[in-house]
């Protein structure tokens, strides 16, 4: 049987086709990636580091800032300073108040020491005015009985009843003097208290408004690195006004999102190995550190569409912090990546999964 040539050529590219296929399949299957097997689960996400606001504490204009972004800085290393013109001046006001308070303690004080003597005063004058109604009492007893003997007359009976009436009205008007003497002490004295209390009033606003003038400078809470710059010097700011963003780069880890059918096999603490796209060459090791406990929709982070139709769990694994300090230049969020989990502690990490780290 002749074949024509035309057929001859339609089989060949067939034949040629079908070669091609085949070895693209034996490619596939020989070369991809077919994942370590059973005991590990995989989610993609994004490196992540723990963000810290740096922010005003009362509004004001900013004096200065003293670093830029991608600067690496230090706990307590100051960042920025607000103006604080009117801080010092309430600091003045409040020690000149102060000022003011100690010497109406000492002027109460004296006053007390002055209150005390008139009390002194006033019951010496009540036992002068007791001895003289004594006295008056005598002579009105003896001059009755020298009136019943007819050996005094009545007027000077009369006189003599008249000055103890006398003597013990002005014993009352003394100690009605002494009485007002010791609350005129009492009163002093709590003049001096609250002379007392006036200074320590304007010494804790002192206090406090010194206190405010170190918040004005404002200084970093940890190690971290400046990723923001959100205000500019000479802005004006409310309390609370952000100033800067900070990384916490002894905080990174990486977020993914896993299935509700493996979710629940992760334990805290599991491994977890991290390839980046940025970096494939790399495979740095990780620990999970938080599941969540509620699933929610794939974000569309997740790209392939069957895994959007799926509930997710959050995971982040964290990332050694030892490592983390050696290569502090080389750490930057935002990265996306591959995390392998291993949900079998018995299982051997494949040779394309081993740890490397950069040197």
């Amino acid at each position: 049987m002749t074949v024509s040539p035309s057929l001859k050529k339609k089989l060949l590219v067939a034949f040629a086709a079908a070669v091609v296929a085949a070895l693209a399949w034996w490619s596939w299957t020989r070369f991809t990636d077919s994942g370590p097997g059973e005991g590990f689960v995989n989610g993609n996400g994004r490196i992540e580091a723990t963000e810290i606001d740096v922010a005003t504490k009362l509004p004001g204009r900013i004096e200065d800032i003293l670093v830029r972004e991608g600067d690496f800085v230090t706990a307590g290393q100051p960042l920025a300073k607000m103006r604080l013109e009117a801080l010092e001046a309430q600091r003045d006001e409040a020690l000149a108040m102060r000022q003011q308070a100690e010497h109406s303690v000492t002027a109460a004080q004296a006053q007390v020491a002055l209150r005390e003597a008139d009390v002194t005063a006033a019951l010496a004058l009540v036992g002068q005015r007791e001895s003289e109604l004594d006295a008056a009492q005598r002579r009105l007893t003896r001059s009755s009985t020298l009136s019943s003997e007819g050996a005094a007359s009545i007027q000077e009976l009369d006189d003599d009843r008249a000055r103890v009436r006398g003597a013990q009205a002005t014993l009352a008007a003394s100690k009605a003097q002494a009485a007002a003497a010791r609350a005129a002490v009492e009163a002093a004295r709590a003049q001096f208290v609250g002379a007392q209390s006036s200074v320590s009033a304007a010494t804790a606003s002192i206090s406090r408004i010194e206190a405010d003038i170190r918040d004005s400078e404002l200084r970093s809470p940890r190690d971290g690195r400046v990723q923001v710059r959100v205000a500019q010097p000479g802005e004006v700011l409310g309390a609370g006004g952000r100033v800067l963003n900070l990384l916490d780069l002894s905080d990174v880890y990486i977020t993914f999102f896993l299935p509700e059918t493996v979710a629940g096999r992760v334990a805290l603490g599991s491994e977890v190995r991290i390839i980046l796209d940025a970096a494939p060459e790399y495979v740095i090791p990780a620990t999970v550190s938080f599941v969540a406990s509620a699933a929610q929709f794939t974000p569309k982070t997740v790209e392939t569409a069957s895994e959007r139709q799926k509930l997710m769990f959050r995971v982040r694994a964290q990332i050694s912090q030892e490592l983390l300090r050696k290569h502090l230049n080389q750490v930057k969020t935002g990265l996306p990546g591959v995390a392998w989990v291993k949900l079998d502690a018995s299982a051997e990490w494949p040779q394309n999964l081993s740890l490397r780290v950069p040197e």
